[in-house]
């Protein structure tokens, strides 16, 4: 009797410890993804910030600079391409959320020749709402690299378990996938080159 206890006990003890590390091992697949989910609505948060600001600027710089129409109807294009995109929060069609943040990029182009539109009219260099507005603006997009930061420092922790040797057999076995990384636009190392 003594002789069977030993080996069902170790069995036993063996079963548990894989089961154990199974269930911790899916735990902490659920948080890195639960993870990721978040930074990403984040991100999303903050862009959103920005797309709310963006009528508001567009309206003072009307007021003082109505000529510079073909800037302004960028923006508002670039805008509406923006908000026509709809991500329900989490994010697995990668496909869509390319789309999603080249339309950001697109806007922040369109933002940046507005903003420097401001270089030809004094009076809207010195109109306040329009420079709270930008200190708004510019307020949001450190916001927004912060959160893509963020982001990204989620994605290599869940991509780091994902990939790993022994949590790679559990995350196959439940549908936990490598994310991509977030991607700046082509030609994003280059300054943009902006005239007057």
């Amino acid at each position: 009797m003594k002789r069977l206890f030993v080996p069902i006990a170790g069995i036993c003890g063996i079963i548990v410890i894989i089961f154990l590390w199974y269930t911790g091992t899916y735990s902490g697949l659920v948080a890195v993804q639960e993870e990721v989910n978040n930074t990403w609505g984040q991100v999303q948060n903050q862009y959103q910030r920005r797309a709310d600001l963006i009528p508001n600027l567009v309206a003072t710089v009307k007021g003082y600079a109505g000529h510079e129409n073909q800037t302004l109807v960028e923006v508002t294009k670039a805008r509406q391409q923006v908000m026509s995109i709809r991500l329900d929060g989490v994010v697995t069609n990668a496909a869509l959320q390319k789309q999603f943040i080249e339309a950001q990029q697109s806007l922040s182009g369109a933002l940046t020749r507005l903003l420097a539109v401001k270089e030809s009219y004094p009076d809207l260099k010195a109109n306040q709402s329009f420079l709270d507005l930008q200190t708004q603006l510019e307020g949001t997009e450190n916001r927004i690299a912060v959160e893509r930061k963020r982001y990204q420092d989620a994605i290599t922790r869940n991509n780091k378990i994902v990939r790993g040797f022994f949590s790679s057999f559990v995350a196959q076995r439940n549908g936990f996938t490598v994310r991509e990384y977030y991607s700046a636009q082509v030609g994003a190392e280059r300054a943009p080159t902006v005239t007057f």
